[in-house]
């Protein structure tokens, strides 16, 4: 494999060696981000770094007075639309690592106002592209053959070009169509001295900011780099986007471009042409007869999938990287930016769901120790009052007002007053999010996360496809100690809300549980639910059957219970002890 060539040559530090001693590391064997050896690098070299240093302050120095002279003059609302031009241009002009920040402030609206963020936004798209005999040396430098002998055709200017790089169209001799992704000349040494300043600017300036990190602003910075150094490595990029493709191998909305190996390189990525549209823009989707709530429906369905199932999540999912095909599909573009959860956070999300759902704040307060929200020594009891206050709603009847938006404006003013840190894998997740709802408010402005949202984390609750979902069910179920007939009711409401769901493979994994040695605890539990408070309740035996009766057909019931048995047999056989599956708390 042509990718195996590709060995990383990334600095590694050797802890018997103090600082002083330490070689300069050469800056072009970088193949991932080292604070600690580009400090020494330009520590060593300040001739490198203080042009620089002035170009950026006097830049921002200059946009700065313009501000205050806006408030001075009591204009600051009239000349807002041209101040945010201004730093998007200002931006623009300092380069590849500052419009990353401008792009990365583009989806956080509870930051930026409504002017800056239009403006930041544009950053996504419309940037200068460098000259294409640049780029066609690189191409060339980098595969080690001319370009006619690679692709039959390449159009002689780029069809977009963005922060890090920019894109061709061109067809190889195969006669596939395909998007050659051309790095930015001298990117290395440019991220590597601008992250350098400003490192060393939030160090010496980051006290003195309003802002309740919970931790130095440095590492902010230090994990920022990280991503940016991951993001110009196209061969860790073309990984990630296999790596995403055979997580969605079997999911026939979601399209992954496939990577051509043999015409790709560190800083050369040739993958498949996607003809689509961005769905940025919703006058073509209607036009192409393309429905925005099918795509809107597929976005956060696949979100909550890389959250939830997956753990490996697209970390930059703007409208620039999602296309809507003309098939009903939705692709997914540029892994560079990408990231991936434990096993043990994924599960810790979902209890904190499942604690939501019931209204335990206190389980939720130790969710968010165990998320990094929160130091293990902090005291949760003043927390609680707090939690309730912001997220007491989300379940409540206005449901269906619940966004993003609002939870991270309630959680802003939460921040300062309490404890609370934002860990930077959470910052991706939330950046994730965020600009995934965007997205579909732009596509239909009365999108409501939590008509998809819900429907889907409730199916899988239902569903209990593995031993650990299955144990938040039966939380979310029974609550000391007595069955909630109300919660599974509202869960297959919910459930059902969504008009692609069919109750039976549920009914099927269901009965299959409650048969086999594992759901034994539960039988028994549910035989004394139906006799608790010295009654037997028909009466919700009865509501519930009138739910799903129209959904459930005697004779794949009657099917679904013989395979039941018939596996309850085999665990017999094979000698399976059974286990209760509910702590007693």
């Amino acid at each position: 494999m042509v990718q195996d060539q590709f060995v990383s040559a990334s600095f590694t530090e050797t802890p018997v060696i103090s600082e002083a001693a330490r070689p300069s590391p050469k800056l072009h064997q970088l193949r991932k981000y080292n604070a600690a050896a580009i400090g020494r690098y330009y520590s060593r070299r300040p001739w490198l770094t203080l042009w620089r240093t002035i170009s950026i302050f006097c830049q921002f120095l200059w946009f700065w007075l313009g501000v205050q002279l806006d408030q001075w003059r009591g204009q600051t609302a009239q000349q807002q639309p041209r101040r945010a031009m201004q730093l998007r241009r200002l931006l623009t002009k300092l380069g590849p690592t500052f419009i990353k920040i401008g792009q990365a402030l583009s989806t956080r609206p509870d930051l930026v106002s409504k002017d800056y963020l239009d403006e930041l936004t544009l950053l996504q798209d419309k940037l200068p592209s460098f000259d294409n005999k640049v780029a066609f040396a690189i191409v060339e430098t980098e595969l080690g053959r001319p370009i006619s002998e690679m692709y039959s055709e390449i159009s002689e200017d780029p069809i977009a070009a963005a922060s890090l790089g920019q894109v061709y169209r061109a067809r190889l001799f195969s006669g596939e169509e395909v998007a050659v992704k051309v790095q930015r000349p001298h990117l290395l040494p440019t991220l590597s001295r601008d992250l350098y300043l400003i490192r060393k600017l939030s160090q010496w300036f980051g006290p003195w900011l309003p802002l309740n990190l919970g931790h130095d602003l440095s590492l902010v910075v230090d994990e920022f780099g990280s991503k940016l150094f991951e993001e110009i490595d196209y061969v860790s990029e073309a990984h990630n986007a296999e790596k995403f493709a055979d997580n969605f191998r079997d999911d026939p909305t979601v399209k992954v471009p496939k990577i051509f190996w043999r015409y790709s390189s560190q800083h050369v990525l040739t993958l498949e042409w996607i003809e689509g549209v961005k769905l940025s823009r919703t006058e073509c989707l209607v036009s192409r007869h393309v429905s925005p709530d099918q795509l809107i429906r597929i976005g956060v369905i696949s979100g909550l999938r890389q959250l939830l199932e997956f753990g490996f999540f697209h970390a930059d999912p703007h409208p620039g990287n999602l296309f809507a095909l003309a098939d009903g599909r939705m692709a997914y573009i540029d892994f560079g930016m990408m990231d991936q959860l434990e096993e043990t956070t994924k599960e810790t999300l979902v209890d904190a769901l499942v604690h939501l759902i019931n209204k335990e704040y206190v389980l939720l307060a130790q969710d968010f120790v165990r998320l990094g929200f929160l130091t293990p020594e902090t005291d949760i009891l003043p927390i609680v009052p707090a939690l309730e206050d912001v997220l007491g709603d989300v379940m409540g009847s206005s449901v269906r007002d619940f966004n993003f938006k609002t939870i991270t404006d309630r959680f802003s003013q939460l921040m300062f007053e309490y404890p609370f840190r934002l860990p930077a894998k959470f910052a991706l997740i939330i950046r994730s999010l965020i600009t995934q709802e965007g997205v579909a408010l732009c596509l239909n402005p009365d999108f409501r996360i939590v008509d998809v949202g819900y429907p889907y984390i409730a199916q899988r609750l239902l569903r209990g496809e593995s031993t650990q979902l299955r144990r938040r069910l039966l939380e979310v179920l029974f609550k000391g100690g007595k069955f909630q007939w109300q919660r599974l009711e509202n869960l297959i409401t919910i459930a059902r809300s969504d008009e692609g769901f069919d109750l039976m493979p549920t009914a099927t994994l269901s009965l299959q549980f409650l048969f086999s040695a594992e759901g034994q605890f539960l039988r028994q539990q549910l035989v004394l639910a139906l006799i608790e408070d010295d009654r037997l309740h028909t009466e919700e035996i009865q509501r519930l059957w009138n739910l799903i009766k129209d959904d459930l057909k005697p004779s794949r019931l009657l099917d679904a219970a013989w395979g039941a048995l018939a596996g309850l047999s085999n665990d017999s056989n094979n000698g399976n002890a059974p286990t209760a599956v509910l702590a007693r708390r």
